[in-house]
């Protein structure tokens, strides 16, 4: 037998260890009880020595469970063999990760055809740290610290359950969420990530320690065999996937590709996808958009399923460099990715098809350098929403969703970025799309950006409708509302639109609205 020394303390809970020794003697492997690390502990932890075969066919998936939990037990790394091609069987198993892991170009083959449970992530990557325990008892809206000292950083977590928000409108409606803010809480009390709403009384409160140094997860080349399911009503979410609930972990030059999608098929909650962490990177990474299925929603009509590649909710510190993806203006792909409750969003120098905030995002939120396809740019949320060097492909330039109320309380900022709507399709421009009648109650006032700047856009047009006159800066948010008509959650206007470099291919001017009366409340202004 090879020596390996069995630390004293492990950094996993409790009963863990044991596992890890029957794992060691499982592969003939001996343990010491003092020392430094020999024999397996002091290299990179590979499959194959868990009974992993590699060929495509054999369901590797038991002998990844084995290789991380001893890597986790140990302190070690994983590296893949460079030529394996790992199967990633129907069984209910999943890999927790809690050391750094390279997959480098090694080939993983997700099978959904069959499976026993579609709702277990595959691999989960999660911290050693043990939760902290924290009295918040109240809160108020951008408070910046608090009388509350944790032992490490944390990522933290607060619900009022008394009050319900992002109370959805539309095919999807429902009743909202609990009020809830995630953000940082350092260890001298104060908050990065600021807090969003007023909190008389805090009923639930979640701390997660942050890791000081990284987890980086690298390469690896992932297949999925999409699921056929048929279910006519609702959705049924899928998972199978990379879950990520450390803070400070880096995703580097994974690939995720999609196949056999048939006639039939149910939404995929995000490939990689980040949850309740903070300090999340994806860098360099290639995705898939999947293909758009309906079902009925729950107001009883025929609803599009929205199937993501990439998902974050409840994330400070979400950043995305370098990630791409094909056929970026392929309309029968659903957006590649779905974002929630987050605090600071920046994509840079991605390729996507659409970048996407459901149930909010405040504080920066910061597209750069990027091109975004056929679904375009989505936003809910306050704060800081910045376009710069950047190509949009969207039917508008900036979609305010109108299911959560069309609301950004804050600035909207383009610099020195093109637009070309539709991908090209000869439609009616219109730079920001809303829709509010202020006839319902979103559990929120509901904004429109407050001061709006444009320095460097160029809109490409020359595709456009015979009848064209110029692109919108806004489309008619009210709709069909008569101007009389009650509105009991009014809508607050835009005070301010700046606007300098703007040219449009066709030659043709901005125009602020199709709406006169509402045109005639917002103040443009035109510079050289």
């Amino acid at each position: 037998m090879i020596p390996v020394v069995l630390p004293r303390q492990f950094f996993v809970r409790p009963g863990v260890r044991s596992l890890a020794v029957l794992l060691a003697l499982a592969v003939g492997v001996g343990y010491s009880v003092a020392g430094e690390p020999v024999g397996l502990a002091d290299r990179p932890v590979d499959y194959e020595t868990f009974g992993a075969v590699g060929d495509g066919v054999a369901d590797d998936l038991p002998a990844i469970v084995k290789a991380h939990a001893f890597a986790n037990a140990h302190g070690l790394t994983v590296k893949t063999k460079p030529g394996a091609t790992y199967h990633l069987g129907r069984r209910a198993l999943t890999a927790i990760i809690a050391t750094d892991t390279d997959w480098g170009t090694s080939k993983f083959i997700i099978d959904d055809t069959d499976v026993e449970n579609h709702r277990l992530s595959l691999f989960v990557v999660q911290s050693r740290l043990e939760p902290e325990t924290l009295v918040i008892p109240r809160l108020v809206r951008d408070q910046p610290r608090l009388d509350v000292r944790p032992q490490r950083d944390c990522w933290v977590r607060v619900e009022n359950s008394h009050w319900r928000r992002y109370i959805r409108e539309g095919l999807n409606q429902n009743n909202g969420s609990a009020q809830r803010d995630c953000f940082i809480l350092r260890r001298d009390g104060t908050i990065e990530g600021a807090i969003d709403w007023d909190y008389d009384v805090v009923t639930r409160v979640e701390a997660r320690p942050i890791d000081e140094q990284p987890l980086v997860l690298r390469g690896g080349i992932f297949t999925t065999r999409a699921n056929r399911m048929k279910q006519e009503q609702g959705y049924n979410y899928w998972l199978r996937n990379i879950a990520i609930t450390r803070s400070n972990t880096t995703v580097v030059g994974l690939t995720h590709h999609v196949v056999d999608e048939g006639e039939f098929g149910h939404p995929y909650n995000g490939f990689l996808a980040a949850q309740g962490c903070a300090n999340i990177v994806f860098r360099d990474c290639f995705v898939t958009g999947h293909k758009t299925y309906s079902t009925i929603g729950s107001a009883g009509k025929p609803v599009s399923m929205g199937s993501y590649d990439l998902n974050a909710n409840e994330v400070v510190n979400f950043t995305m460099t370098g990630v791409r993806m094909d056929n970026i203006c392929d309309a029968t792909r659903w957006g590649v990715i779905g974002t929630n409750f987050c605090k600071n969003i920046v994509l840079e120098n991605c390729t996507l098809s659409r970048m996407d905030s459901h149930q909010g995002v405040s504080g920066l939120y910061t597209i750069r350098g990027t091109t975004l396809g056929h679904a375009g740019l989505n936003a809910i949320g306050r704060g800081t929403l910045t376009i710069e060097d950047s190509t949009l492909n969207g039917r508008a330039l900036l979609s305010l969703r109108a299911d959560y109320g069309s609301t950004w309380e804050g600035t909207v900022v383009i610099r020195n970025s093109r637009w070309r709507p539709g991908c090209g399709a000869p439609i009616q421009p219109t730079l920001f799309a809303m829709a509010n009648s202020g006839q319902h109650d979103f559990g929120y006032p509901c904004f429109m950006p407050a001061q709006i700047v444009i320095d460097g856009l160029v809109i490409e047009d020359s595709q456009h409708p015979s009848d064209y006159s110029g692109p919108f800066l806004f489309n008619d948010p009210d709709g069909k509302t008569p101007p009389g008509a009650a509105r009991p959650f009014p809508y607050q206007l835009t005070e301010q639109v700046t606007i300098r470099r703007l040219t449009t291919a066709s030659g043709q001017n901005i125009r602020i609205s199709p709406d006169a009366e509402f045109a005639a409340r917002v103040k443009m202004i035109q510079q050289e």
